[in-house]
């Protein structure tokens, strides 16, 4: 596939580390990769080193990762500049000279927004401010990201909805599937060990467990299905471990490489998706969603905007709040996978989702947006947009 944009580097700046879960910044930049050099900058890591130093690795996807490591006692005022020296550091070693740049987070900005790319990009695919711990001024590093911005993309249609006011050029491009990756859960896989013992039926999740995940929910259809066991596979992150809800049918398996989650898949008979509903899940547009779908799974969930619309919508998911809603709707979808239909529907609604038909997408809007005259002719009236945040953050 030719996308034009092979003889351009690509420098990203991301808050998720590239080996925690591989997700969406995995998915398209391990495309980006097979035609261009893509760089992907992590946040710092302290220690381990006396003076600021940048250390380099490429994954089997060929994607560069950019680690800079900076000393424990570095003074928060020396942080900014050791950052920037780094940022230029990585462009002179690496001769990048024509590039685009793609944030995932506009913290970056501190530390970038002096280079001269062909390009800016905004992947927003959360809002980054609704989430436990985060910085306070990370809404007017979005604001002047937007301000700077050529281009921006929204993770799923919610929130594109609520920020299609404050940019000129902004798409929505919800995540996709590998349906090939997950399609393989319909199949008679090898069960994993440390699920295998565990009695059916079995309803599972797998993602990260932190302040969007509903524990008490959790709890509570556990105590109400004792016969049902619960499994939940992913990272605990920004909770304490010790809160979890401990019962006998919850069984907590840890995080888990993308490329097993299929074994585990194959051997649920639902899957869930018990989200809280506070502001860190107003706007998500969760990936396991067509994932689940793609490994012949029913699911239930928490009333997310982004599951109701398209998924309950087209009576592809439950949707369910209440515990003994959860349960019910757990049998009810269970049922409902027995009959043949249902799996059709899934597949036609599936049929035409896909990685590398968001990265194409993406790809030609990035193409276009380089474009010197288009770049001149947006920023002429970019300046003049007002860029507010009422009731979208």
């Amino acid at each position: 596939m030719n996308t034009s944009c092979e003889t351009t580097d690509l420098l990203v700046f991301s808050h998720l580390r590239w080996d925690f879960v591989f997700q969406r910044p995995q998915h398209l930049l391990s495309r980006h990769a097979k035609y261009r050099r893509v760089f992907y900058f992590e946040e710092p890591v302290f220690g381990m080193t006396e003076f600021p130093r940048l250390h380099l690795r490429e994954t089997s996807e060929n994607v560069l990762i950019v680690i800079p490591y900076l000393p424990s006692h570095i003074e928060p005022s020396q942080m900014e500049a050791a950052m920037i020296d780094l940022v230029d550091e990585l462009i002179y070693e690496e001769e990048i000279i024509d590039y685009s740049i793609m944030y995932y987070t506009p913290m970056a900005l501190s530390f970038s927004r002096h280079l001269e790319p062909r390009a800016i990009i905004f992947d927003c695919m959360d809002e980054l401010s609704h989430f436990k711990e985060a910085p306070e001024t990370i809404r007017q590093f979005e604001n002047e990201l937007l301000g700077s911005a050529d281009l921006v993309f929204t993770g799923g249609m919610s929130l594109y909805e609520a920020k299609k006011h404050i940019h000129h050029n902004i798409h929505p491009c919800p995540s996709s599937i590998d349906f090939h990756h997950f399609s393989q859960a319909r199949g008679r896989l090898i069960e994993p060990d440390d699920q295998i013992n565990i009695p059916h039926p079995r309803i599972g999740f797998y993602g990260v467990i932190d302040e969007r995940f509903n524990l008490e929910l959790l709890m509570q259809i556990a105590d109400l299905k004792p016969d049902y066991q619960f499994v939940i596979v992913g990272p605990v992150q920004k909770i304490d471990p010790r809160t979890l809800p401990r019962r006998n049918n919850i069984h907590y398996l840890g995080k888990k490489d993308y490329h097993a989650l299929p074994l585990y898949l194959a051997g649920w008979d639902c899957a869930m998706m018990p989200f809280a509903l506070n502001d860190a899940t107003k706007y998500i547009s969760p990936t396991k969603t067509p994932e689940y779908l793609a490994a012949g799974k029913p699911v239930v969930s928490t009333s997310i905007k982004d599951v109701i619309n398209p998924y309950g919508h087209q009576r592809l998911v439950y949707i369910a709040d209440t515990p003994e809603d959860f349960i019910d709707a757990i049998d009810l979808t269970m049922e409902e996978r027995k009959l043949p239909e249902w799996l059709d529907r899934v597949d036609h609604y599936l049929k035409d989702n896909s990685w590398d038909k968001t990265f194409t997408k993406m790809a030609e809007l990035e193409l276009k947006c380089r474009n010197p005259d288009f770049r001149t002719r947006t920023r002429e009236g970019h300046h003049s947009i007002t860029v507010h945040f009422s009731g979208a953050v």
